[in-house]
């Protein structure tokens, strides 16, 4: 069969211009007696449309989309409360990555670019649409200011958001970022981890029938569970009498724990201290309460995102609990979801698996395993990683970008090509990524990520804003990608390991290893008196080796 009608989320009762789901229902139950054959005829022109998808044609130059992105996202940022559009906000994360990217690579569009950049980290941070006390975002905010969210919390937003606050708080010199990264990827491990292994979906925006009630306070509570410190730390939240979401206190940042001190006449420490105090009681009472319902599904794509981003911070960070997290996440897919003839799963839910995996849980894995091994070097999970970049070649590869199902898939009226990076990087951007980061280790060109830039070549002409994550990679490679290969062991290695880490380079792939490595990247390079020299490459082609530091850094300088 083929649909005649598709839609996304219909309320319980009638809403605005929005109907009802019965009321939907009633109209095509009506439409489906009285006008079959019209239906009919629009079901074979909607899937014509789908299985037509969008023509391929030739990119622009990364930069010149690059530029454009920019002029249209300044028209849509919202400079009061930082982000882009109107109510709804949502975190974009694709964006801030695209953002991220040009301040690191783009000298000349770094000062238009780092203050959009700023504002919207900070006022996401302190907005209501941040657990401010257990850390973690809520998915989108109902309002322009970051106030109200829609309660529910996903991994992937928080996967990709963490990452992006961590290397914000490299690139922008900005340690409050690098906490607020720590403070979700710490949500993401103590709250939303499988026994198994695997990070679980989402939790729900509602508890005990009422969307919001495990995270909101009452004035009253507030000030009884705050005690002597409500007084400083009931202004520092916005807590008042009346509140701000039904009659409770959603809690953000009203002011800084700076800036109150300031106005109070306090030392900072003494702001800071009465928070702790009130935020650990705030802990202890909402334990108390009935928790939101979790989907404890364990997605591949989405862990993909986690591991990258548990990965990068152990690396960043130097945080070994962040990289056995991460290697627990690989683990856990790699052995569970992946089945005897290497196919790939798309969930896992108490040991069992559902339905085939889509590109993107390929792509998403490919990318996380191969920044695992950049971080460990563990060629285990080089290994998984090529496999997985190799099967999505066979299963979604094809001119003008990938498909989403594989080719193994049946009974689909088309097999869509997904290119639009929001709410979270699309399957074509993922695949590209990964294949750029197989084609630096292998050194071998890969046409693939070629034909992905194509495929999207009309939105990279028109909307390139709505790729941000696909021009975040296509920007870095048409820059140049820097291939990194450390060779030696011990102390001497992990300091040169440690020079790349130290800030945020997108153009950098890095590879760590024995010269006697099977990794082509590693193959062969020599070592240095000192125990481990480096060696940067572009395109297989390497400047002498270094063995020192300050070598490396400045190799390593745009």
């Amino acid at each position: 069969g083929e649909p005649f009608f598709a839609g996304t989320y219909y309320p319980k009762q009638p809403h605005g211009h929005m109907p009802s789901f019965m009321q939907l229902m009633a109209s095509v139950i009506n439409a489906w007696d009285t006008k079959r054959e019209q239906l009919a005829d629009q079901a074979h022109r909607l899937a014509a449309a789908e299985r037509a998808g969008i023509p391929a044609e030739p990119p622009p130059p990364a930069r010149q989309a690059e530029q454009a992105a920019d002029e249209m996202l300044s028209d849509s940022y919202d400079p009061d409360w930082g982000g882009f559009g109107n109510a709804p906000k949502f975190p974009q994360a694709p964006v801030l990555e695209l953002l991220l990217r040009i301040h690191a690579l783009d000298p000349e569009l770094r000062p238009a670019v780092e203050p959009m950049l700023r504002k919207t980290l900070d006022a996401m941070r302190a907005g209501g649409i941040y657990d401010q006390i257990g850390g973690g975002f809520a998915r989108y905010s109902v309002d322009k200011e970051w106030l109200i969210p829609h309660f529910e919390k996903m991994l992937y937003d928080n996967a990709l958001l963490a990452r992006i606050y961590l290397r914000a708080g490299q690139a922008l010199s900005n340690p409050g970022y690098t906490a607020t990264a720590t403070e979700v990827l710490d949500y993401l491990a103590d709250e939303m981890r499988d026994d198994a292994g695997g990070l679980h979906a989402a939790e729900d925006a509602d508890s005990e029938g009422a969307e919001g009630k495990y995270y909101v306070w009452s004035h009253e509570e507030f000030f009884d569970l705050a005690g002597e410190d409500a007084d400083i730390v009931a202004p520092l939240y916005g807590v008042t009498q009346h509140g701000n979401f039904e009659g409770a206190n959603n809690l953000y940042l009203a002011v800084s724990p700076r800036e109150l001190a300031k106005s109070l006449g306090l030392p900072a420490g003494d702001v800071e201290a009465a928070k702790a105090r009130v935020d650990a009681a705030l802990i202890a009472a909402r334990q108390r309460r009935i928790r939101p319902g979790r989907d404890t599904k364990v997605i591949a794509a989405w862990n993909g995102l986690a591991i990258r981003a548990f990965a990068e911070a152990a690396a960043v960070l130097e945080a070994d609990d962040y990289r056995d997290v991460a290697i627990g996440i690989a683990e856990f897919v790699t052995a569970e979801m992946i089945d005897t003839g290497g196919r790939l799963h798309r969930a896992w839910r108490q040991g069992r698996t559902s339905g085939p995996g889509f590109c993107d849980d390929y792509a998403a894995m490919a990318v996380g395993l191969y920044t695992l091994f950049s971080v460990t070097g563990d060629i285990r999970w080089y290994d998984h990683a090529e496999a997985l970049a190799t099967s999505m070649i066979d299963l979604f590869g094809d001119t003008g970008g990938f498909f989403s199902p594989g080719s193994d898939a049946a009974g689909l009226i088309a097999r869509p090509k997904d290119f639009t990076d929001n709410p979270l990087p699309s399957a074509n951007s993922l695949a590209a990524e990964a294949l750029l980061m197989r084609s630096a280790y292998g050194g071998v060109p890969d046409e693939h990520a070629a034909e992905i830039a194509r495929g999207a070549g009309r939105l990279l002409e028109r909307y390139p804003s709505a790729v941000g994550h696909l021009l975040s990679v296509l920007l870095t490679a048409e820059i140049g990608i820097k291939e990194v290969a450390i060779v030696g062991d011990g102390p001497a290695r992990r300091e040169l390991e440690r020079v790349v880490w130290e800030g945020f380079r997108p153009e950098c792939v890095i590879a760590a290893g024995p010269a006697d490595s099977p990794i082509p990247l590693l193959h062969g390079r020599g070592t240095a008196e000192a125990g481990a020299a480096a060696h940067v490459c572009r395109n297989f082609v390497c400047d002498l080796p270094v063995s020192t530091v300050e070598e490396l850094r400045s190799r390593l300088r745009p």
